[in-house]
């Protein structure tokens, strides 16, 4: 339901621009007056990951691999939910120490693979088999700044080139030495870890904020909707009813693939949201839209004007006496995808759902009332969201400038 930006930017790897202006031209391009270029063999020790058997996991230390290293280029304990248990020489051996660089050597896709990310933390942590450590052995490499340089373009090119593997790209320490990197003077690398470590301060708090208001969303609409909590001025009893009783469920119409576009002025809902636009229109008006097959069926929208709603979205339609604002908000909480059958895909029955039992305020102002405070939390989140996208986008423009040269901050 929420409008929330989908942005994807957790991990920072920037798209190729213009290089600096002057400087000198190398294999990797022009890089500024001053910098050197190195392969990173001459900057870290390499060494593959731990592997134990499936019972050793669930408790222990905290156990870094591929998911963390490929969705933050900066890495805490807190940031690693998995736990491992080992002996002494195990920890020694596969210890990641702050400053150390943490590499994903397979990915599904050639995109992902060799993704850097420095660990910031202070809690002993180890690293997974899939997972290729790289130890500063240089006092011309800053750790911090390190974990920026390598996710620049001149890099990350390299890295994808190297690759190899049909069905998961895989890369190992051999191809990962070659790769040659930029390196600033080591003061400007300082300059530069700490004007983008500021900025990841800001998004990293940002996030922090943004996932304290979606809890106490979640525990508000818990309350509110299970009548745990009642607003001010509202003493009307609560009723059991079936979800059939409270609204018409119906499938929406057929289309063809062919019929939708992206130009056309109507929007068109199918199982899993919006599929694009369509010249005609099925309803026209406010209504819940529930996704009826597919990987995401149960998804809630609330949608109005004038729409197309496919047959694989199901249309609910309030009755008399029942806020439609309040009935979406009721079934995103019911987590709908629950009740799904099983077949070539997932899929929602009207039958089954119009049998499901809720609990239904007195009144339709109380209702209209529980949507209204929870959609001004709703507010708050999105514009906190739109804020941690921004951030992103600085970060990026940031990294951008400062890792080509274009921008020198010494």
């Amino acid at each position: 339901m929420e409008a929330l930006a989908k942005d994807q930017s957790h991990v920072a790897v920037l798209t190729e621009n213009s290089g600096p202006v002057g400087g000198r031209q190398t294999d990797i391009g022009t890089i500024p007056d001053g910098w050197d270029v190195q392969p990173l063999s001459q900057l870290l020790d390499f060494q593959n990951g731990f592997n134990a058997d499936k019972s050793s996991y669930g408790s222990g230390v905290p156990f870094a691999n591929v998911l963390e290293v490929i969705t933050r280029d900066r890495l805490t304990e807190a940031d690693i939910p998995g736990r491992v248990t080992v002996n002494a020489s195990q920890l020694q051996a596969f210890l990641v120490r702050p400053g150390d660089i943490l590499f994903n050597r397979t990915s599904e896709t050639q995109d992902e693979l060799g993704l850097a990310s420095v660990y910031v933390g202070n809690a002993q942590i180890i690293f997974g088999g899939f997972v290729i450590r790289g130890r500063i052995k240089s006092n011309r490499l800053n750790a911090i700044c390190a974990g920026y340089l390598l996710r620049a373009p001149s890099v990350r090119r390299q890295i994808v080139a190297r690759g190899q593997g049909v069905v998961r790209a895989n890369i190992g320490q051999s191809e990962l030495g070659s790769v040659m990197v930029p390196l600033p003077p080591t003061h400007e690398q300082t300059a530069i870890a700490e004007a983008l470590a500021d900025t990841d301060g800001l998004i990293e708090e940002l996030e922090q904020v943004v996932l304290k208001k979606r809890k106490i969303k979640q525990g508000t609409m818990q309350d509110l909707l299970s009548g745990q909590k009642r607003l001010p001025g509202f003493k009307a009893k609560w009723t059991q009813a079936y979800l059939g009783e409270l609204c018409t469920l119906k499938s929406g119409d057929g289309i063809t693939s062919r019929s939708i576009d992206k130009q056309s002025p109507y929007p068109c809902y199918g199982g899993n949201g919006l599929r694009g636009y369509t010249r005609t229109y099925t309803h026209d008006g406010r209504y819940a839209l529930i996704g009826r097959v597919g990987a995401l069926c149960g998804n809630v929208n609330l949608v109005a004007g004038r729409f197309f709603a496919s047959e694989h979205a199901i249309v609910a339609t309030p009755n008399e006496g029942i806020s439609v604002d309040w009935l979406a908000l009721l079934l995103e909480s019911m987590k709908l995808n629950r009740f799904s059958e099983a077949s070539a895909q997932p899929v929602l029955t009207v039958k089954k759902l119009e049998k499901l039992e809720v609990l239904t305020p007195g009144s339709k102002d109380e209702q209209a009332e529980i949507a209204h405070v929870v959609a001004d939390m709703t507010t708050e989140i999105d514009a906190l969201e739109f804020k941690l996208v921004k951030a992103r986008q600085i970060k990026l423009s940031m990294m951008q400038e400062l890792l080509t040269g274009r921008v020198r901050l010494v």
